[in-house]
């Protein structure tokens, strides 16, 4: 008998071509400071199943010229809410997002998933990358 694939290449690719909307941003007055922004009710949608996901979202990052705006980051994080996305996809793409709008010296994002079948998630990402090839 064939197996098939339960989880497929768009499975993995799903929600990362949407477009979403800008973070806003404000001048930075100081230097050398960190910002942590905690978002407990994060919600998204897994890809392969439709069930919903639910999370505590922690952007952490100090700021170089620009501070991420609130209100806009609301907004923007709230565009998950009925997207089908993995879990990891969902904090490497606010990583980009975070560093693409706000430039800052070094970013992190984690994302502490809830429990599904008894398995809590927790995923983090930080900028700068590490150097090397990504799967070694």
């Amino acid at each position: 008998m064939r197996k098939t694939a339960r989880y497929t290449p768009e499975h993995a690719k799903a929600g990362l071509n949407r477009r979403f909307p800008k973070i806003e941003t404000w001048p930075n007055q100081f230097p050398g400071y960190e910002i942590a922004i905690d978002d407990p009710e994060f919600t998204s949608v897994c890809p392969k199943t439709g069930l919903p996901d639910f999370g505590n979202l922690t952007i952490r990052y100090m700021p170089r010229e620009r501070c991420l705006e609130l209100k806009s980051l609301k907004q923007y994080l709230h565009s998950y809410r009925n997207l089908g996305i993995f879990q990891e996809n969902i904090v490497n793409r606010v990583l980009e997002d975070v560093v693409r709008w706000a430039d800052p010296l070094w970013a992190e994002v984690k994302g502490e998933f809830r429990p599904r079948g008894g398995i809590l998630t927790t995923i983090v990402a930080r900028w700068p990358r590490p150097r090397g090839k990504s799967g070694t």
